[in-house]
């Protein structure tokens, strides 16, 4: 994962008012905590940190004043109804430093047929250098036939991580298609020559 260059403004206006005349000036409150030093807050520009944090424990390049900090996304907080960003959470890193992080499970491929998957751990946790950070933790399901089970230890990592979750925690589990879901399936794939009938009939 790459850094995220990003320019930030030390602020020193705390509270709901503030933060409110931050966000008509299209700008984020957020605040920079780790390695037993005195929190630093700031504000980050909304376009440009909004685009930055789409992807899970986004690593950001800080340049505060000219000085430079890596920070790591902890959390990000979002107005329940307007889904915009209303406050962000940072933890400064090093390079090469070890950090612990949630990543999600990407599914790729396709079961055997009159199979289905359903994933069971969406997220693993995994100890990988700060500034190496992976976005998913890929798992292929391909081929795959009931009654067979993908847990934690049988993930591929990526080069440089170390599994933290139970190892024998359940991620994918391989069952047969019950009859409800393959009459549902039949059902979808007779409304599509129904529906083009009833264009042509037009």
């Amino acid at each position: 994962m790459s850094e995220q260059k990003l320019a930030a403004e030390l602020r020193t206006e705390f509270g709901k008012g503030y933060a409110r005349r931050a966000r008509m000036a299209n700008l984020i409150p957020a605040v920079i905590y780790g390695h037993g030093a005195e929190p630093i807050h700031v504000t980050l520009p909304a376009k440009a940190t909004t685009l930055a944090v789409r992807t899970a424990n986004a690593l950001l390049s800080l340049d505060i004043n000219g000085e430079g900090h890596l920070a790591l996304v902890k959390d990000v907080q979002r107005d329940p109804i307007k889904q915009i960003i209303e406050h962000i959470d940072l933890l400064t890193v090093r390079q090469g430093e070890k950090v612990t992080v949630d990543v999600p499970v990407d599914v790729t491929g396709e079961t055997a047929p009159g199979t289905v998957h359903n994933l069971e751990l969406t997220v693993v946790s995994l100890e990988a250098e700060a500034t190496h950070l992976p976005e998913t933790v890929e798992v292929s399901i391909e081929g795959r036939a009931a009654g067979e089970h993908i847990h934690a230890s049988d993930l591929v990592l990526p080069k440089g991580s170390a599994l933290l979750t139970d190892a024998e925690a359940l991620v994918v589990n391989i069952s047969e298609a019950t009859a409800t879901e393959e009459e549902t399936e039949a059902a979808e794939g007779a409304e599509a020559p129904a529906a083009a009938g009833e264009a042509a009939a037009e």
